[in-house]
């Protein structure tokens, strides 16, 4: 693995932390959740630039369904990401202070909104698409599993996406992406790691999802 590879495996795996931690908002603190989205903005520039010969290539060759849907969702995560971080600067208390923006700011928060859940399933679907990479790496810690091993995994997988499909609708997300709900509720009571596992079945959920689609997709090239 070449040192380019490795600095992308990083980039993405910080992206990935960067992503869960800011979803936690309220349990962290405002002024921790601005400094986190600042770094996660930085991450995401640099995740483009290591990957800008895939963005080279967007107007060039022949567009068949696995790649119209990838494209679909890196439009949609550049989409979210350009909200957040609007909605951010609008919105910095500490991060941004010095700005001293006054106006916008009812807006900025139904746009922070739905910029971060949208985001954060957008995330999820695009992290299946390298699922397959992200099992081949796994595989270069732990031996060749006999069949039955390879299937415990399997169900493990299954359980954990039902268990994210659940937390799915148990954390509202739906309705906040649908700004149904306009403002996100905390349980200060639940322990932290409660609510970081159930959005960490819920990512997992999206992208063993996006995996099996983008399977079937490439199927029909």
């Amino acid at each position: 693995m070449n040192r380019k590879t490795i600095l992308k495996i990083v980039v993405d795996i910080g992206m990935t932390v960067m992503l869960l931690l800011l979803m936690t908002y309220e349990r962290i603190g405002a002024a921790v959740h601005e400094w986190l989205g600042m770094a996660m903005f930085v991450l995401f520039i640099i995740h483009h630039f290591l990957n800008r010969k895939w963005s080279g290539y967007v107007f060039k060759g022949r567009y068949t369904l696995f790649r119209i849907w990838q494209t679909i969702l890196v439009i949609g995560i550049l989409l979210t990401m350009a909200g957040s971080m609007y909605s951010g600067v609008v919105l910095s208390e500490y991060a941004l202070s010095f700005l001293s923006i006054k106006g916008g700011r009812a807006f900025a928060r139904e746009v922070h909104m739905i910029s971060a859940y949208w985001g954060f399933v957008l995330m999820s679907l695009h992290l299946g698409l390298h699922w397959g990479m992200m099992m081949g790496i796994a595989k270069r810690f732990v031996k060749e599993l006999p069949a039955i091993g390879r299937w415990l995994l399997r169900g493990i997988a299954v359980l954990i996406a039902g268990y994210g499909a659940y937390a799915f609708i148990q954390r509202d997300i739906g309705r906040y992406m649908l700004l149904i709900n306009h403002f996100a509720f905390f349980d200060f009571e639940e322990p932290f790691v409660f609510f970081l596992a159930d959005y960490m079945a819920v990512m997992w959920c999206f992208a063993w999802i996006s995996h099996h689609f983008s399977k079937r997709l490439r199927y029909k090239m």
